[in-house]
């Protein structure tokens, strides 16, 4: 996923133009702002206007989600002045989402194993066997 945050510093959005710009509802970035997310300018009819801070501010969350953060702990992330508990927060999503991806890299290995099998029945196939069970004993309770 690409972010387009670029913008001019003295220009904003509409809540419907940032919306379109990351693929978004509108309720998601109202959501955000209610759970005190993002805080977008309020002008003439208390429509938000959405500045260059507003879109990297989208931008973090987004990224959060996909590395496995919930709203609650975006905003605590964001929120917090306490360095030691913001990093505290980054070490423990870090070392799940190193989990996440070791066990997807492992499931793409076992499937370029399938892919690259001569075996017509590719589960019958030593080496393939030898993976599976590999990764039996990976995730099975010490």
């Amino acid at each position: 996923m690409r972010l387009n945050v670029d913008m001019k510093s003295t220009a904003t959005m509409s809540i419907g133009d940032v919306a379109q710009r990351f693929g978004l509802a509108t309720h998601v970035l109202r959501h955000w702002e209610a759970m005190g997310l993002l805080s977008p300018a309020r002008i003439g009819g208390e429509r938000r206007r959405y500045g260059p801070d507003d879109l990297y501010r989208v931008a973090v969350i987004l990224r959060g989600k996909e590395a496995g953060f919930s709203l609650d702990e975006i905003r605590e992330m964001m929120a917090t002045s306490d360095a030691a508990d913001r990093r505290a927060l980054l070490l423990r999503r870090r070392a799940e989402l190193a989990r996440r991806i070791a066990e997807a890299q492992a499931s793409l290995d076992l499937i370029d194993c399938a892919l690259n099998c001569d075996h017509e029945d590719f589960t019958s196939c030593p080496h393939f066997q030898s993976m599976v069970a590999e990764r039996l004993l990976v995730s099975s309770p010490a």
